[in-house]
């Protein structure tokens, strides 16, 4: 089960060709003027087109969609408070080196409608990773839009895209669909609440079941989960797995061809990660996480 969705993570889309007919356009209508327009910088992209990243953690990565936690130093390790979507919370250790505070965290959770299994997943680049500069099919709601289906995104479909203050969650779904019934009641049952330290807490209702720790889909753990970093870098994922054994085996979201992948437990909790080789080892052999 390949982890479709986060291979669309991207940047912004610029917009060169709008603005190069602009300075054009002014250059001819009044020459002086245009000598002025053409040293200063593209316009900003407009409000809301992107969430802005989590101002109240530090940000290094600054990417659009995560939450960059305040780490605190003990000896060689560095330790960050997080929140599961469930709404557990714990400390995670690790070693000074890996810089997981610098490289963003997200949630992830699966779902149940009805009975049929659909990932929800904070895309990293933010809303422009599903809209790629392109409109919405519908608003289901005020806070949930429909988005086409992403281009090579395999056996995955439409897109819905939730709203939850700063935080922007993706339900991709299956190349069949849901039905509109199914749809808008994800869009209705399903609630998000951000946390002080600035996480996205999860809950359900009716049609709507969310995955809890210990469930599975399709062979791979579902339950809450914070990932650190992408795919496309050094990656963590750090998930709650009651009764986990010590050889359980890599999620198949993580594995990429050529890049390194391994998991490890401890405590009840999944420690898998990807990326460069040191990174992968130093990952799984160092962190550490309290649950509370």
């Amino acid at each position: 089960m390949a982890d479709q969705f986060d291979v669309i993570e991207s940047g912004r889309r610029g917009r060169r060709q709008w603005v190069g007919l602009i300075v054009v356009a002014v250059l001819v209508v009044v020459p002086v003027a245009g000598l002025v327009v053409s040293r200063e910088p593209e316009p900003p992209v407009q409000p809301g087109a992107v969430p802005e990243p989590i101002r109240s953690m530090r940000t290094l990565n600054n990417a659009p969609n995560a939450l960059y936690p305040k780490a605190r130093v003990k000896g060689d390790d560095e330790t960050v408070r997080v929140v599961f979507p469930d709404g557990t919370r714990g400390e995670v250790r690790y070693p000074a080196e890996l810089g997981l505070d610098a490289l963003g965290v997200r949630p992830f959770r699966g779902v149940w409608i009805d009975g049929a299994y659909r990932r929800l997943a904070a895309p990293y680049g933010g809303e422009v990773e599903v809209s790629k500069g392109g409109q919405p099919i519908r608003n289901l709601t005020p806070d949930v839009q429909l988005w086409p289906r992403q281009p090579g995104s395999g056996a995955f479909g439409q897109v819905l895209l939730f709203a939850f203050g700063p935080w922007r969650l993706a339900l991709y779904d299956r190349f069949d669909g849901l039905t509109f019934e199914q749809r808008m009641a994800v869009a209705e049952r399903l609630r998000g609440r951000v946390t002080k330290d600035g996480y996205l807490v999860l809950s359900g209702g009716g049609p709507v079941r969310l995955a809890e720790p210990g469930d599975y889909a399709q062979g791979d753990p579902v339950g809450p989960q914070l990932w650190f970093g992408s795919v496309v870098n050094d990656m963590v994922a750090v998930i709650p797995l009651p009764g986990c054994a010590k050889g359980s085996r890599v999620p198949e979201m993580m594995e990429r061809a050529g890049r390194p992948a391994k998991a490890a437990c401890r405590d009840g909790v999944q420690v898998a990660a990807t990326g460069e080789r040191e990174f992968v080892e130093r990952a799984v052999k160092g962190i550490r996480i309290t649950l509370k």
